[in-house]
């Protein structure tokens, strides 16, 4: 009888996180959607060959936290940042017409990650609710290091934040709820 609760219980408790995803889309279907329901958009910047990408892949966008905000508050983008999907933007289409489809690990690097000034990866890139670009935030980061970002753009404090100083106090002020 026991383990028939055990397992009722973590059926019943497991079943609001197993299974839970970011809700991945291309560029374009983001800036499709924003049309019928503005929300900003979150672009993961990645290639197949990065090891951190592939642990924030693993560690940051499976927490149930960061799974939840971003899908409540963003149009989240998987996008490979040495790939050949074409992007159409502002009247741009960007490609990556250099990509050697027969090359291992690096390849050449896409227009479009160069147009949201990609250095390094993995690289979160942020746009507005009517698809203008705000900023890259390079690198590996936690969920509790996603989470300032994350809720910064999404509350607009990152308009107010124009000195080192500002910065350094809305990070020594903000307050983490996301787990690890």
């Amino acid at each position: 009888m026991k383990n028939l609760l055990y397992i009722l219980t973590f059926i019943i408790t497991g079943s609001t996180t197993i299974g839970q995803e970011i809700n991945w889309m291309t560029f374009d279907e983001a800036l499709a959607a924003q049309k019928e329901n503005p929300k900003k958009i979150i672009v993961d910047a990645y290639t197949d060959w990065c090891g951190p990408c592939k642990l924030m892949d693993r560690n940051t966008f499976q927490n149930k936290s960061v799974v939840a905000f971003i899908n409540k508050h963003y149009y989240a983008v998987k996008f490979n940042a040495e790939g050949t999907e074409e992007v159409n933007y502002l009247g741009n289409v960007y490609t990556n017409p250099r990509h050697d489809p027969n090359r291992r690990g690096r390849n050449s690097q896409h227009e479009f990650a160069r147009a949201m000034k990609v250095r390094g990866y993995p690289s979160i890139v942020f746009f507005d609710a009517q698809g203008y670009y705000i900023q890259p935030v390079v690198g590996y980061h936690s969920p509790r290091q996603l989470e300032i970002y994350l809720k910064m753009i999404e509350n607009d404090d990152y308009l107010e934040l124009t000195t080192d100083e500002k910065w350094k106090e809305y990070q020594d002020t903000f307050e983490h709820t996301f787990g690890e």
